[in-house]
């Protein structure tokens, strides 16, 4: 006999900023992380919202490293488009340009930080990141407490760049129902440097066509579980040497 479907539900994380209630986000300072990520092409194995899943993964290790007893850290509903002008000629991409991205990057800030005592923006996509410090300096000239982390690793590997090992051990990780491993496929392996005059003039499909940017036959869940835990400890040593006095204290 079929069994019926499970009705068990979810209880919702406790550091989810659209699960609470202003009330709760009253009284003691909290730090708004906003994962910001992309919607655009991993090659042929890895879903879309690659960089927004990992991105949304950091923000929640943050926060819970981040919140103690007269501190709370809330992790915002993420923003899956940014500027990914560069993977354009392969469909599902969808990219909003880096003035789009920065504009909205500062009004967010200025709405989040009307109550938030900080923002930190956590981004997943190489190419957010002339908007993202753009944003980031406005809002600091306003007198705005923000501040942003990339999700990468200590040393990272120039050769493995874009749905390579890295990427796709990290959603085997995080997501591995998503990744679809029989299509994995060898991409441009060369140095980024070597591929970004060309890369930046004619996109990621001059470069490599099927647009991985690296190898991901040999990629697995273990090894993301430990990419995963050293991209969030290369976030928090950021967040060290760059926060004055605010988070965690």
């Amino acid at each position: 006999m079929t069994e019926p479907p499970s009705t068990e539900i979810r209880p919702p994380r406790p550091s989810a900023l659209e699960h609470k209630t202003w009330p709760e986000l009253t009284g003691r300072p909290v730090t708004v992380l906003l994962p910001l990520g992309s919607t655009e092409q991993h090659g042929p194995h890895l879903p879309l919202d690659t960089d927004t899943v990992i991105a949304a993964a950091v923000a929640q290790a943050l926060a819970e490293n981040l919140t103690n007893k007269k501190y709370d850290a809330a992790v915002a509903p993420p923003l899956p488009y940014g500027s990914s002008g560069e993977h354009q000629q392969f469909p599902g991409t969808i990219s909003i340009g880096q003035a789009a991205l920065e504009t909205v990057l500062v009004e967010y800030g200025r709405s989040a930080l009307e109550w938030a005592s900080q923002l930190i923006i956590i981004n997943g996509h190489g190419g957010n990141l002339d908007p993202v410090r753009k944003a980031v300096n406005t809002l600091r000239y306003e007198q705005r407490n923000v501040n942003w982390v990339a999700c990468s690793t200590p040393e990272p590997d120039p050769c493995d760049t874009h749905a390579g090992h890295i990427e796709t051990s990290l959603m085997l990780y995080l997501q591995p129902e998503h990744v679809r491993m029989s299509e994995a496929a060898h991409g441009n392996t060369e140095p980024l440097n070597a591929l970004l005059p060309e890369l930046r003039e004619n996109g990621v499909i001059a470069v490599s066509s099927n647009g991985a940017l690296g190898d991901p036959r040999n990629a697995s869940a273990e090894n993301g579980h430990v990419i995963f835990d050293q991209m969030v400890q290369a976030a928090l040593n950021q967040l060290a040497e760059t926060t004055r006095g605010a988070v965690g204290a």
